[in-house]
């Protein structure tokens, strides 16, 4: 008997799950807080809440994980060297100071405008060699023709013998500088990613799991591990891409809609027919947008740990994450205590950091850069909870709501507050923490709002099950202005949306809300079995999928059926009969698509083939101005077994 095992290293939790192979069965799962900065203590502690006994037989093993996406948005990424070869017009910030502009780049039929100047990339190389951990290379019109990015690499391998990646590698696109970017962040995600797998394989080889390994991507298909040392980049948002192909393998449903309701956030996305519905633009991640194809979502900052706070009777729901107060209560002995005697401050500075139920706590993040009145307050806080009315007496005033907002956004201190998730402790729905420390800050925030405790919790969860629903409906009417969607459920009335895919709810606490999402919602509302771990269940049932895009144009538009041009990831062919152009394209997706699953081990048999083509005929045109191929194979991971 053979299995599986998925992992998923998320921001709150690594969830780990064991499928047999022979029926797609889940047998086991198991759930651990993630550990930062370093997230293998928390797949240990996952992997360790599974039956061992399995563990042996397992023989394929599916990581998703926060890696990527976390060293971009934190900027703990390794340094890295960009290259820019021809006349770029630069009128955005380039993403590190080291950085050069260089003659060469080609025009969009793929010749060149100017010889590339090897010269100063050898000397910038040089230079900074000692000061980077990579190179990235983006040339002008590389999409069309790679030879400078090429020259331009071979050299730097060989003068430096650091990790080089070339913008044609990452993305057929347009848009020169957006594949600059993604070259640069690919660039420096190469060590992060290499010393998390490589810690990955020694902890599965050191349990006796003789498996292969494969990373989830943010597109919801799996690649295997030189695949993803290669494309670092390709991970980021794989939680999201996990939840929704874990969704649908967990409901059975090759066509719908995922609600997935994590700590953070809530993201809603859509899955037909077993493939992910893609994004039209790249992804955005740290406010870079990149080329990086990834499943289209809409992401909310509402989670399960968002803080609930109240001011002029009117209860806010986030948009900042805290540790619920029901978690506090469990993470240090003391602090049901404090929060039974912790004064309601004053109207006056009653605020989202000034609340009866916030309290804060010293991280082991070391201070760098502060001003000296973010080092009062920070020496102020301990590693316990810490009240507003205890910093007040030891500062002897009330700390500026403003630093304290740079202290959290610095990571030097982390709130804790009311919480959704403490709503649902009060109302008994979800009770895996310490309800007493719940209903006291329940009672607190109640009085605020001239309610009792059980009020406020429903209002609260009232308001969370709006806010999915209108989030849903927002992401299927794009261009309604999410607002005027929100208002309509706030609405009294018999009318209900229909939506006519199936809906599917992930996430730890989400089970609560599937009744009253079926009262305002006109849809077959899923809560699946292992809801709580679906990210893991996506990492394992997600298949290897690969995109291979080809465009083909007349080499002159004064000349439109003498010559045409084939251009591919692979470079640029030339053919005089559109027919035969079109032939090759067709045959070089599909052996693109096959070498592709064959290097990611997931082997070449049963591959599902499909290819889609867009034509553009003017008026009076014989063939066509340009034809757009995109050839999509599908395969799964058994396969290679």
């Amino acid at each position: 008997m053979k299995y599986s095992l998925g992992i998923d290293a998320g921001g709150t939790y690594t969830d780990a799950v064991l499928l047999r192979d022979t029926d797609e069965e889940i047998i086991d799962s198991s759930k651990a807080l993630t550990s930062y900065p370093d997230p293998l203590e928390g797949i240990r502690n996952a992997i360790n809440g599974l039956d061992q006994s399995y563990l042996d037989k397992v023989k394929v093993v599916s990581v998703s994980t926060t890696l990527s996406t976390n060293s971009i948005l934190e900027g703990t990424g390794f340094p890295v060297a960009l290259i820019l070869i021809g006349k770029y017009e630069i009128t955005k910030e380039l993403p590190t100071k080291h950085h050069i502009q260089v003659a060469g780049g080609h025009d969009h039929n793929g010749i060149e405008t100017e010889a590339v100047d090897l010269r100063s990339i050898e000397e910038f190389a040089l230079k900074v060699k000692d000061r980077v951990s990579a190179f990235a290379i983006s040339s002008y019109f590389s999409i069309r023709n790679h030879d400078h990015e090429l020259e331009a690499k071979k050299i730097i391998g060989e003068l430096t013998g650091l990790p080089v990646v070339c913008g044609h590698e990452l993305s057929q696109d347009l848009g020169a500088y957006e594949r600059a970017v993604t070259a640069f962040l690919n660039a420096q995600l190469i060590p992060v990613t290499e010393r998390f797998m490589g810690t990955v394989k020694s902890e599965i080889k050191s349990r006796g799991m003789d498996a292969k390994v494969f990373m989830l991507k943010c597109d919801g298909s799996v690649v295997g591990i030189q695949e993803a040392l290669r494309k670092p980049i390709e991970s980021i948002f794989s939680g999201p891409a996990g939840s929704l192909v874990g969704a649908s393998f967990l409901a059975e449903k090759g066509t719908c809609a995922v609600i997935d309701v994590g700590g953070t956030s809530t993201d809603v996305s859509v899955i037909y027919n077993g493939v992910p519905e893609m994004s039209d633009a790249g992804a955005v991640v740290g406010g870079w947008q990149t080329r990086v194809k990834a499943i289209r979502m809409e992401t909310s900052a509402m989670g399960g740990d968002s803080h609930i706070w109240v001011k002029a009777k009117k209860i806010s729901i986030g948009p900042r994450r805290v540790i619920p107060l029901c978690r506090a209560a469990v993470l240090y002995p003391d602090f049901l205590k404090h929060l039974k005697v912790n004064p309601i401050p004053s109207k006056r500075i009653l605020g989202i950091n000034h609340q009866p139920t916030k309290f804060y706590v010293r991280t082991d993040y070391e201070a760098i850069e502060i001003s000296d009145g973010e080092k009062e307050i920070l020496d102020s806080v301990k590693k316990e909870p810490t009240s507003i009315t205890e910093i007040f007496n030891r500062i002897k005033k009330y700390p500026s709501s403003e630093l304290i907002d740079r202290l959290i956004q610095k990571r030097l201190i982390q709130a804790i507050g009311f919480t959704p998730t403490d709503a649902l402790h009060v109302l008994g729905d979800y009770t895996e923490r310490n309800v007493e420390a719940a209903n006291t800050g329940a009672d607190m925030l109640a009085s605020l709002a001239d309610m009792d405790r059980y009020e406020f919790a429903n209002h609260v969860k009232r308001e969370f099950t709006k806010n999915m629903a209108s989030n849903l409906v927002s992401f299927f009417l794009e261009g309604i202005p999410k607002n005027e969607v929100r208002r309509i459920f706030d609405i009294d009335s018999p009318a209900k949306f229909k939506v006519d895919v199936p809906i599917v709810l992930i996430g730890g606490p989400v089970a609560p809300f599937a009744e009253d999402l079926r009262k305002i919602l006109d849809a077959e509302i899923i809560l699946p079995t292992f809801s709580n771990v679906g990210n893991a269940a996506g990492a394992l049932a997600a298949k290897g999928i690969r995109r291979a895009e080809i465009l083909i144009r007349p080499a002159s538009m004064a000349a439109p059926d003498w010559e045409f041009l084939v251009f591919s990831e692979r470079g640029k062919d030339s053919f005089y009969q559109y027919e035969e152009a079109l032939e090759y394209a067709i045959n070089l997706g599909e052996t693109m698509i096959i070498d592709y699953m064959k290097d990611a081990g997931l082997g070449s048999e049963h591959i599902q083939i499909d290819v889609k083509k867009e034509e553009i005929i003017p008026e009076g045109w014989v063939k066509p101005m340009e034809t757009k191929l995109v050839v999509l194979g599908v395969g799964t991971k058994n396969e290679a077994i």
